[in-house]
C-alpha cells in the first residue's frame, strides 16, 4: 500500500465477511429450481429498501428489512413453498463466514491491527452472526448503523468508525464486497478495498478503491 499503513481495518459484514447466499443454499433442495433467483431477489430487495429509506431520511432496523425482502422474493417466486420462510430466516441469522475470514482477522490482529465490523445490520443480528461464525475474539468492535439511524452510504454511518477508534478517515482501511459501499467509503475519506469476489466490472470510476482483491486474505 502506498503511504503510511493505517492500523484500523473495518469490514462490511454481509457479502464481505458473511456469505449472504448461504441461507438459501442450505435449503436449495427444498426450494427447487428457483433457489438461486430467490436468493438474488432477497438480497437485492433488502439493499433497495435500505437505500430508499436512507434517501427519505427514514430508518427501520435491518432485520425488519430482511424479513420484508424475503416476503417480496417469495411473492416473486410463488412456486417456492412459503412454509420455508422461518427456516430461511433462521439460516440468515447464522450465515457462514467465507473460509479465509477467521485466519485473515487473526493475522491482522497479530500484526497489531484493530479490527471492526461496520454494517447496515442491527445489533442483535450482527452479534448472532459474529458468534455463530466464531469471530467474537477476532473483532475489537461491531458497529451497527442503527446508532446513526441511517444506512450506508450516508457519511454519518461511516463516521461511527472514526468516532469509535478516535482516528481520521484516512487512518481507516475499509473493506467491502459491495462496490456502492466502497464508493461511499472512498467519498468519506477511508482508504478502501473492494473485495470483488465475483469479478464484477467497475461501476463507480469517480470513487476508486485503493486496492481490488478477490479474497480477504489477499490483504496480507
Amino acid at each position: 500500500m502506498a503511504g503510511p499503513d493505517p492500523r484500523v481495518a473495518v469490514f462490511d459484514a454481509y457479502g464481505t465477511l458473511f456469505d449472504v447466499h448461504a441461507a438459501v443454499a442450505r435449503h436449495a433442495d427444498a426450494i427447487g429450481p428457483d433457489a438461486g433467483a430467490l436468493s438474488e431477489a432477497w438480497r437485492n430487495k433488502q439493499l433497495e429498501y435500505s437505500w430508499v429509506l436512507g434517501l427519505m431520511g427514514r430508518f427501520t432496523p435491518f432485520w425488519d428489512l430482511t424479513e420484508r425482502a424475503l416476503d417480496h422474493a417469495l411473492a416473486t417466486y410463488p412456486d417456492v413453498d412459503r412454509a420455508l420462510r422461518p427456516r430461511l430466516l433462521d439460516a440468515y441469522r447464522d450465515l457462514d463466514a467465507y473460509p479465509e475470514v477467521p485466519g485473515t482477522l487473526r493475522d491482522l490482529q497479530e500484526a497489531g491491527w484493530r479490527t471492526a465490523i461496520l454494517s447496515n445490520g442491527d445489533g442483535p443480528m450482527l452479534e448472532r452472526a459474529v458468534a455463530s461464525a466464531g469471530l467474537t475474539d477476532r473483532l475489537d468492535a461491531v458497529l451497527s448503523v442503527e446508532a446513526a439511524r441511517t444506512f450506508k452510504t450516508d457519511p454519518a454511518a461511516y463516521r461511527l468508525a472514526t468516532a469509535r477508534f478516535g482516528v481520521a478517515p484516512g487512518d481507516v482501511l475499509f473493506c467491502s464486497s459491495n462496490r456502492w459501499d466502497v464508493a461511499g467509503a472512498t467519498a468519506f475519506g477511508f482508504r478502501s478495498v473492494w473485495v470483488n469476489r465475483k469479478g464484477l466490472p467497475e461501476e463507480y470510476p469517480d470513487f476508486p478503491p485503493e486496492r481490488v482483491v478477490s479474497r480477504l486474505d489477499a490483504l496480507l
